[in-house]
């Protein structure tokens, strides 16, 4: 067992928009992330993501709904095949729940589409 502490792994990296993996369980991945602006808009189509914020505020934007605005300590589940796009006016930490493969574009392919990195853990 690894205890991860989330003020240093945050503290660990810069970029926008690219996930880390901070720990892995049944499955799936808790990811970290730092965002600013609009992402792209996408869909995964086998797998529900949970989007947690740690600080600052992040809006996931839905096709046909309205859109779903986040504080810290608020989370939200966007169900599997459900169009979203995360925008953040301003930089939030977020934390991700969604199973180890999942690329952050979904089913986009752009320049930002990625696998999550491993968090480096050595002084977390």
């Amino acid at each position: 067992m690894e205890k991860v502490n989330l003020d240093t792994a945050f503290d660990s990296f810069d970029e926008r928009w690219s996930p880390r993996i901070a720990a892995e369980l049944n499955g799936q991945a808790v990811k970290l992330a730092k965002v600013e602006g609009e992402f792209v808009r996408h869909s995964h189509t086998d797998a529900d993501e949970l989007f947690l914020v740690r600080s600052g505020e992040l809006t996931i934007e839905l096709r046909g709904e309205p859109d779903v605005d986040l504080g810290p300590g608020e989370l939200v589940v966007v169900p599997a095949g459900v169009e979203h796009r995360p925008v953040a006016d301003d930089e939030a930490e977020i934390l991700l729940f969604e199973p180890t493969e999942t690329r952050n574009t979904g089913d986009v392919e752009d320049e930002r589409t990625t696998g999550a990195k491993r968090l480096d853990t050595t002084d977390t």
